[in-house]
Formats: structure tokens, sequence, C-alpha cells
């Protein structure tokens, strides 16, 4: 079934590669990032790879929250039937140990990645509940099951938050038509993390992102991608006593 898909952050890393596969599977879709000149790039690989469906670039900065309503009601409008699933995927990675004097980056942190997320899911939900359907995916972490200590405690947190935001969805919609999913993707390699060195734990980031695909089609409540080593760990992070968790990160 041909669906229209919309991602934030669609012009690199897991966003670049959905908006790949998901093309590959005959999908519509409208990409939205920053860097507008990386999505006409992209718009331009899909639509000649794929000549059977429509692709719509629109430069979005997912913290200008005016912007991200007006963004998503045009492509609403722009894809013929409108949007069927939203992948809230737009995120950085910045951060600092609380109390060293970096509050910026950690505020940065904390507004794209959870408060502009709450604003992609409140302008996917008002299209969603006008039509009585849709699919709403947050991107989370597998970070986001506990709380993690230094550079990555803010990151972490808003990863949990947003986690937290769809469960509240899942709760409200359950047995309804709209469908919420919460993905959390261990490490799956892309140009944000291309110089971390290789150790099991990591994925590529076509198979890394296959398993997210997979996941969202399935329209998934939660899904820890990839299943291995992921699945099985993140029943070890969420339970395990302080001391340990520790010594594993």
């Amino acid at each position: 079934m041909r669906r229209n898909i919309l991602i934030t952050g669609a012009s690199a890393g897991l966003g670049e590669e959905m908006a790949r596969q998901f093309a590959a599977k005959g999908h519509n879709l409208a990409l939205t990032a920053r860097r507008e000149d990386r999505l006409k790039a992209l718009q331009d690989e899909l639509t000649a790879r794929h000549p059977g469906i429509t692709v719509i670039t629109h430069p979005l900065d997912v913290t200008d929250h005016e912007q991200v309503f007006e963004v998503f009601r045009l492509a609403d409008t722009e894809l013929d039937g409108g949007l069927d699933r939203v992948i809230v995927n737009a995120g950085i990675g910045k951060g600092a140990p609380l109390g060293s004097g970096r509050f910026d980056a950690n505020l940065e942190t904390a507004m794209t990645n959870f408060v502009a997320a709450l604003a992609q899911a409140e302008a996917a939900m008002e299209l969603f509940r006008a039509r009585n359907a849709g699919h709403l995916v947050l991107i989370s972490s597998i970070a986001g099951l506990r709380g993690l200590p230094k550079a990555v405690t803010t990151y972490a947190a808003t990863k949990a938050a947003v986690a937290s935001l769809a469960e509240g969805l899942q709760l409200e919609l359950l047995g309804k038509p709209i469908k919420v999913s919460a993905i959390y993707p261990g490490y799956i390699r892309t140009e944000l993390n291309e110089d971390v060195a290789n150790t099991p734990l990591i994925a590529d980031t076509v198979p890394g992102v296959r398993a997210m695909v997979a996941a969202i089609e399935a329209e998934k409540a939660k899904a820890y991608v990839p299943r291995w080593p992921w699945v099985p760990l993140a029943r070890v992070m969420r339970y395990a006593p302080l001391p340990l968790l520790k010594r594993m990160v």
C-alpha cells in the first residue's frame, strides 16, 4: 500500500536513509530539513531512481514552531490524499556535563530534541485527528531508557521525554484508528558518528535503518532496533542497578 510520508531531519543520517528505503518501497515523500541544497539533491536522486513516486521538499528548522505547523499543513495539501505518516526524526546530539558552563549546548539539545518534537507531534496530530487516521512515529533512542552521565545526560533525558510522549498518546488512542510508534535505535553508523571505532554494537547505516523501516511499516508501538543486540540489552539497561549501569556505559 502506497503511503504519503513526511520525514523531518531528512537531509542526513537516519532521516536520509529512511527516505531512500521508503522511496524504494514506492511511498510518496515530503522531506524537510534545514539544508535545502541537500534536500534537493536527495529529491533528484529519489525521483530518478523511482520515477513512479512523488517527492516534495521544504526547508524547515523544527525549532521554529510556527514554521513546523505551516510546513506540515502545506505538505498535507501537496500530496494527494494527505499525509498518512509523520516521522519525527530531526534531532541533535550536543551536550555537556551539567554545571560545566555549557548550558547553551544542553538547552539547544532540549529545545531541538524535545520541545521541537512536541511541536511536530502537535502539528501531525492536528492533521490526523481531523480525518481520524494516520501514523505518528517518534524516533527516541536506546539512550532514552535510563539516565546517562556526563555529555549525554541531557540528550538521554530528551529521548526519554520523546518516548513518554509517544506512550501517552498510545494510551489515549488505544483501539482507535490513529497509530503511534516509538522507535528506539541503538548505535547505527551515520556521518555524525563515522569516526567512532567499529564495535560489535554498531550497525552499518543501511541494515540499521532497514530494521527501523521494518518496525515503522509494521506500525509497532515500540521497537528496539536492530533487534540484536538491542532487544536483550534494552532489558538489561532498563533494570540494571546504577553501579552496574555505570560500568556498562
